[in-house]
């Protein structure tokens, strides 16, 4: 068949749905606004793909299957390919578009997980790509000019315009030319901006992209795209495969936000006076005064930093790995794994340590997920494993402790398999929200309730050795003075009252 001339006497999207059902590639992330909300920025386009099984047209019902929570909806611009397109040159890229409509991006968040970057299942269930009734002819349109709107029961809730999206359209075109030939009928979905969010049964989504800046024109327009969501049977067959979960990441993920689901903030739950001390305070007198309160396994042995002089204050996410086997490997190391979905999560002031089993045959992490980490405001990485990727971890600025380099990658030695659960580091119990303090000594653990306990002796214990180091430097011999006995308790004691003493006085 000549598709080409067949599509030619397209009107609207329902046309192009009973003509010709191409491919249909859809873009994650591509515009500056969603970047900024995910925090999150690629440095270049991907993809994946779509059947055409799950085109709907206008006003046809979409299902969230009963049992489901995480239903997302995100506005896009879609693209219509009207020309074979094949190694094209940024340039050549928009003749090759025929029409621009809009489309509704919907996903089952609850599949995504066992997805594993795939997206086959949460978004390529029937009806779950939704066009709008109108098809725009490219030819003519500024592409840098289209305006998305959507409205969620009828309150605006996503706007924005091409001229923001951080890869331009012709040159997601141009760049999916490279790789594959786009054929006539071929639809690119070109990804969302901010406000994408969850939708449920009883509520109505509605999608609508124009052409802004040309008022000497007619309004050009794909009208609007209106999807009614209703609740569809959720029988899934758990001999068949994997049953729907979700987890506060997911929530995040599809709501846009922690504060749009419902979930608290990140937060290290160290109050700012007792990181200052923590921040001032050594990790060798910390683990001491550990020891005195009868704590002997609070250290994570055998680790050094990647970079030397710098210290980390945290609370812990744990992250597990179990031993590699190939099996198991295959059902949780590949996709959307518990290693990245903990680096993605991980918040602001909080430290990643990592149960490796003291393994060092391999790397348990490497540059890309160092960054990620530091993008997301992590106070640190503990791992006791090895480093892929070592001197340029060592760059980036984020504290990591591991017990050296390796070149190898995860699945030689590990499995990622869960977090936010009471691992073993070094020879140390970790549990989430532990304190976690890191220097050029080491690393130590200490249990929130009497970390601001630990910290006060910590460094009045600093203050006493400075004054004994003192003493030592004028000529003093140890014996009796380190540690001190009850004369030089004594005078230390008088001293360092004196001290307080006139500082208050020249305060007054």
């Amino acid at each position: 068949m000549d598709t080409s001339s067949h599509l030619d006497t397209l009107s609207d999207s329902q046309d192009l749905m009973t003509a010709h059902a191409g491919k249909i590639i859809a873009v994650h992330i591509s515009y500056a606004s969603r970047a900024e909300q995910r925090g999150r920025r690629p440095a270049a386009p991907s993809y994946f793909f779509k059947p055409a099984s799950s085109l709907a047209p206008t006003e046809a019902a979409v299902e969230r299957p009963a049992g489901t929570e995480l239903l997302g909806f995100e506005g896009e611009i879609a693209l219509v390919i009207g020309r074979r397109a094949r190694r094209l040159a940024r340039n050549q890229a928009w003749a090759h578009v025929g029409w621009i409509t809009a489309a509704d991006d919907l996903g089952l968040y609850d599949l995504r997980g066992n997805d594993k970057g795939s997206n086959v299942r949460n978004k390529g269930r029937d009806g779950y790509t939704p066009l709008a009734p109108q098809l725009i002819p490219a030819a003519d349109v500024d592409p840098s000019a289209l305006r998305i709107r959507t409205w969620k029961n009828g309150h605006l809730v996503q706007e924005d315009t091409s001229a923001g999206m951080i890869f331009p359209l012709p040159q997601l075109v141009a760049d999916l030319s490279q790789h594959l030939t786009l054929e006539p009928g071929d639809i690119i979905l070109t990804g969302t901006p901010a406000g994408a969010s969850v939708t449920q049964p009883g509520d109505v989504v509605e999608v609508e992209v124009d052409v802004v800046g040309d008022p000497e024109q007619a309004p050009r327009s794909s009208g609007r795209l209106r999807t009614p969501i209703v609740e569809g049977p959720g029988d899934f067959d758990p001999d068949l495969g994997s049953l729907p979960r979700v987890d506060d990441l997911q929530r995040e993920e599809a709501w846009g936000s922690r504060q749009a689901a419902g979930l608290p903030e990140h937060t290290t739950g160290i109050a700012e006076a007792l990181r200052e001390k923590l921040e001032s305070a050594p990790v060798a007198g910390l683990t001491q005064e550990m020891r005195r309160r009868g704590y002997n396994t609070v250290t994570i042995d055998g680790l050094r930093p990647t970079r030397a002089g710098r210290k980390m204050v945290g609370t812990a996410r744990t992250l597990r790995f179990i031993p590699a086997r190939e099996d198991l490997f295959r059902s949780h190391g590949g996709g959307y794994n518990a290693q990245k979905r903990v680096f993605d999560d991980v918040g602001a002031g909080e430290v990643i340590v990592i149960e490796a089993r003291g393994e060092t045959g391999s790397g348990t992490l490497g540059d890309i997920l160092a960054l990620r980490a530091q993008a997301r405001g992590a106070a640190g990485v503990v791992t006791d494993g090895g480093v892929r990727d070592h001197a340029t971890v060592a760059e980036i600025d984020l504290p990591v402790f591991c017990q050296g380099p390796h070149p190898a990658v995860l699945g030689r030695r590990h499995v990622p398999w869960d977090v936010d659960v009471t691992i073993a580091c070094g020879g140390a119990a970790v549990q989430p929200g532990d304190v976690i303090v890191g220097d050029d000594d080491g690393v130590g653990v200490l249990p929130p309730e009497i970390a601001e306990e630990v910290a006060d002796a910590a460094l009045a214990k600093e203050a006493e050795d400075a004054w004994v180091a003192e003493q030592v430097t004028s000529g003093h011999p140890v014996d009796g003075l380190f540690p001190m006995n009850a004369q030089w308790r004594a005078r230390y004691e008088a001293e360092t009252a004196d001290g307080a003493a006139a500082a208050t006085q020249d305060q007054a």
